[in-house]
């Protein structure tokens, strides 16, 4: 792809002290230019690279990718989509082609047609195939159909080829795209496998459902330290976390601490933690204050389409979903069935993701090529109806007119938005998790009933000394709690109860304050104790929906206390 040295020094290649960077030189028409001195180059990229030399170049310089030959194919998969989808890929590989960017390309079925197949998950089997022989998946937006247990597909596939981190690049392109923050340049790093996306839901009564919040200290390990290895990689200066853990202390709780400890291993960034409230309010008030932002799943996809909507428009941003040999890259938008087949939908959300694709695949140069023309484009005036505005749109075309006005540009470079600069890819590179011996002691157990009470009355008192009377020798019980909330013993009338009930049961060894309310000791308990108990408990007529036991490990408390406990 990059000039060798030989023929760069005929051509009297710049050199800095004894060494030629060739991988940070580009071939114009007239003369080898180095990118401009100490820039990072391909911020909003999947790409590392830095250079110390100054050059200066016109707008109309024309930059040829130059594709070496010896180099093998790259093959990718790619997938259509459903809606928009097929319209903005066919323009996107239409760029990637005149590009020279030199892919071989696999296409794959999936989506809604897959999924009235029979395919709950939205893809074939045979499909994970030449997914798992490429490693490398572009993909256009699909649609789930509603009901019938259809799965997630991105949620499939990124928890079944370990995509760990999702990585959202936003940045404002004002004034040609209109934004109330011409500043803004950020990066959303996501979570991308754990916490409510894991899909793990059950109704387990008449009145009530539940989602299990699953965090693990390596999902989180992962993703943080990513987090901050990304951000020196690309000369970002600061790091914020947004987590929940004043309501949720021991999940959001986990995620912020070891988000400090791992913060202190770069000292070169800045660390800050925010609540996730306040942090999306100033992400959509005050995003230029912001560099990398790190976060839990669900939090990290609100927040990222906050953060692409307030700088013009989500259909501008593209994701790259990364993983240790896999990486799928696609746009942020969904299908938007209500446009499918009307030439009306923006294709730039898909093509910035596919030049992070290029980027990650070491095509920079070709990256670079792409994201300049688009630029150019969007300088031109040349807009689609998503990004239209009276003051800078000359002329508003559709999905296909607009990928021909990029590849009408391409190896120009815009003169008012920054340029975009070839860089070097360096792959990321994270230490393999270890994991850690814990020591556990059962010392109590949570069961959850589905009760409605004598003759429809849900009487808290009364389900509390029922739950008192087979409590049995070994196990009392120490509190009710319904939605969270304690209702016995000495809960108030004015809480409001359903059908779902929270009931503890400790050790009858186990030391209580004055009020029996909190633990000062906890003592053991065994599990024959508890298989007991919910033995007692059925035979007295009492629906058993789930249960948890309650650990302390490491000596700590493992488990979260009742609202008013």
């Amino acid at each position: 792809m990059y000039e060798e040295l030989p023929e760069v020094l005929a051509r009297g290649a710049i050199l800095t002290g004894s060494a030629l960077k060739p991988a940070l030189i580009f071939q114009t028409d007239h003369q080898v230019v180095p990118p401009e001195k100490g820039r990072y180059l391909c911020k909003d990229s999947f790409t590392i690279a830095k250079t110390n030399n100054t050059h200066k170049m016109d707008s109309k310089t024309q930059i040829k990718p130059k594709v070496d030959a010896r180099k093998p194919v790259n093959r990718i998969s790619y997938a259509m989509g459903d809606g928009i989808g097929p319209e903005i890929m066919e323009a996107v590989l239409s760029i990637l082609d005149r590009a020279g960017c030199g892919l071989s390309l696999d296409e794959i079925k999936i989506g809604e047609s897959v999924y009235r197949q029979g395919h709950l998950s939205g893809i074939a089997p045979d499909n994970w195939t030449t997914l798992r022989n490429n490693r490398i998946f572009l993909k256009a937006p699909i649609t789930t159909p509603q009901g019938g247990g259809y799965k997630s597909l991105n949620v499939t596939i990124r928890k079944t080829m370990g995509l760990f981190a999702n990585v959202r690049p936003v940045q404002a392109y004002v004034p040609f795209v209109p934004s109330h923050f011409p500043a803004m340049d950020l990066v959303v790093v996501r979570e991308n496998e754990e916490d409510l996306y894991a899909g793990i839901e059950h109704q387990q009564t008449g009145e009530v459902v539940q989602c299990l919040k699953l965090v693990s200290v390596p999902g989180c390990e992962r993703i943080l330290r990513y987090a901050f290895e990304f951000a020196r990689s690309q000369g970002r200066k600061k790091v914020t976390c947004l987590s929940k853990d004043n309501i949720m202390k021991l999940t959001d709780g986990l995620f912020h601490k070891l988000f400090q400890d791992i913060a202190e291993e770069y000292p070169d960034i800045q660390a800050e933690h925010k609540i996730i409230d306040i942090g999306a309010a100033l992400l959509a008030a005050e995003p230029e204050r912001f560099d990398v932002v790190v976060t839990l799943n669900l939090y990290g996809d609100i927040v990222s389409d906050i953060t692409a909507q307030v700088a013009g428009s989500v259909g501008l941003a593209g994701s790259a979903n990364i993983g240790q040999n896999f990486a799928m890259f696609e746009a942020i938008h969904g299908s938007a069935p209500d446009i499918a087949g009307k030439d009306m939908a923006n294709p730039s959300g898909l093509l910035n993701a596919a030049c992070m694709m290029l980027g990650h695949l070491g095509l920079n140069e070709q990256s670079a090529v792409i994201q300049n023309a688009w630029r150019k484009t969007l300088e031109d005036g040349i807009h689609t109806a998503d990004i239209a505005s009276g003051s800078h749109t000359r002329q508003q075309v559709g999905t296909q007119g607009f990928a021909q006005a990029v590849v009408q540009r391409i190896g120009e470079r815009p003169r008012n938005l920054a340029t975009v600069q070839p860089g070097v890819s360096k792959p990321i590179q994270l230490p393999a998790y270890v994991p850690t011996q814990v020591t556990k002691r059962l010392v109590g157990q949570d069961v959850f009933l589905h009760w409605n009470g004598a003759d429809g009355i849900r009487d808290p008192q009364q389900l509390g000394h029922l739950l008192e009377t087979h409590a049995g020798k070994a196990l009392k019980l120490k509190m009710v709690t319904n939605r969270g909330v304690k209702v016995y013993p000495e809960g108030f009338p004015e809480t409001f109860c359903t059908d779902h009930w929270r009931c503890r049961f400790v050790s009858t060894d186990s030391k209580l304050d004055a009020w029996g309310q909190s633990m000062i000791q906890a003592r053991e308990v065994s599990f024959q104790d508890v298989l007991a108990l919910q033995s007692r408990l059925n035979a007295a007529g009492l629906d058993i929906i789930k249960t948890e036991n309650l650990y302390e490990i490491n000596g700590e408390r493992a488990y979260t206390l009742g609202q008013g406990e």
